[in-house]
């Protein structure tokens, strides 16, 4: 076996390198807006996001020279890891409650939320069993059962969280992943209207989770409740026009603004950079998505190909739908904007994720997997 490697792909080399700078940018001027609430929090929380930046860029370097089919040899394990990691999250005293979820393990000196582990990890499992399953994937046994086993177990340590918004991203990637196998429509349609039923209950049975669709149904019903941040959002973007206020000189992060470093951020982007910054950073992520689409086609393994597909689509589901919330297309997601929004654990696994991609890229074309 050839252990010849070329370069990264310079295309998607340059959309990380971009969307890390551009919202590392953003990110410092939406920080500003914590001066409102407290003036010594604005220091050090840009310096927990610049310490997590750097962690994050190591571990792209690291991940990149890590051979991508040792995930395959211990995408078990990586599971399993990541789900004793969110089961820690029911232990007193382990877990950080905040705005009424324990998402966040507090070890004391650090922070950390173990369900962007269970992304990752997830995708790795599903890439490796699509490995294992080839042309078997249509059939009930090896497509339809294993999908709805592992989506089974995600889906009740998300839920009890609760985190609904994590499970979604990783049922859509997941089942995205499977369609591209080939799975079966029959078993498609199947997984679709099970998910509906699971949304439906968790609109039912939660309070939060209703008040999100009645929200986007009529957010301008309620501007000073319900439907404040969505109205907030609408104004800071409407204000940017076409060009944007500039950099820094957002309004609305001054306190009017919910969370402008964290689901709000994209608002902040739009109002200092207008229509014609906002354009250009959903371009980015689409630059992104078109450079790791083009590394996955060129892997000569199944593993490979899906493992890529499934970080990239990952990535940009998860990002589109938080700023399709902003936009009051779709409910309120209190999921960050990767790459962009506060966030240290999100950060770093993402810059992983993406050193994952990069060693699949260094390693397409050069080698045949047949084992």
């Amino acid at each position: 076996m050839s252990q010849n490697v070329r370069k990264i792909d310079r295309l998607f080399l340059f959309s990380v390198i971009a969307l890390t700078i551009v919202g590392f940018v953003i990110f410092l001027s939406a920080s500003m807006g914590l001066l409102a609430q407290d003036g010594a929090s604005f220091g050090g929380v840009a310096a927990k996001q610049g310490i997590s930046l750097v962690l994050g860029i190591i571990a792209f370097i690291i991940f990149s020279k890590i051979n991508y089919t040792f995930w395959r040899r211990f995408a078990f394990f990586v599971l399993i890891f990541a789900f004793i990691l969110n089961l820690l999250l029911f232990i007193p005293g382990i877990s950080l409650e905040h705005g009424g979820a324990s998402r966040w393990i507090n070890l004391g000196f650090l922070t950390f939320q173990p369900s962007e582990f269970l992304k990752i990890a997830a995708i790795i499992y599903i890439a490796a069993w699509l490995q294992h399953a080839k042309e078997n994937i249509k059939t009930v046994k090896f497509g339809l059962i294993p999908f709805i086993i592992i989506s089974s177990i995600i889906g009740f340590l998300l839920l009890a969280q609760p985190d609904t918004d994590t499970f979604v991203v990783i049922f859509v990637t997941g089942l995205i992943m499977f369609s591209l196998a080939g799975m079966a429509f029959r078993h498609i349609a199947l997984l679709i209207l099970l998910m509906g039923i699971v949304l439906v209950g968790v609109i039912a049975f939660r309070p939060y989770a209703l008040n999100r669709v009645t929200t986007l149904l009529n957010g301008g019903s309620d501007e000073q409740g319900a439907g404040y941040q969505i109205n907030q959002s609408l104004i800071a973007i409407g204000s940017g026009q076409l060009s944007g206020r500039g950099f820094g000189q957002s309004i609305q992060k001054f306190g009017y603004l919910p969370q402008p470093t964290d689901d709000s951020i994209f608002a902040v982007a739009g109002e200092e950079f207008g229509f014609i910054g906002s354009i250009f950073l959903i371009g980015l992520y689409l630059l992104f998505a078109i450079a790791s689409f083009r590394i996955g086609t060129r892997s000569r393994d199944i593993f490979g190909s899906f493992l890529v597909i499934g970080i990239a689509t990952l990535i940009i589901i998860q990002s589109f739908l938080n700023m399709a919330a902003m936009l009051g297309i779709l409910p309120l997601f209190g999921m960050p904007l990767l790459f962009v929004s506060h966030g240290g654990t999100a950060l770093i696994i993402t810059l992983a994720a993406t050193g994952i991609i990069a060693n699949v890229s260094r390693r397409s074309n050069t080698q045949v997997y047949t084992e």
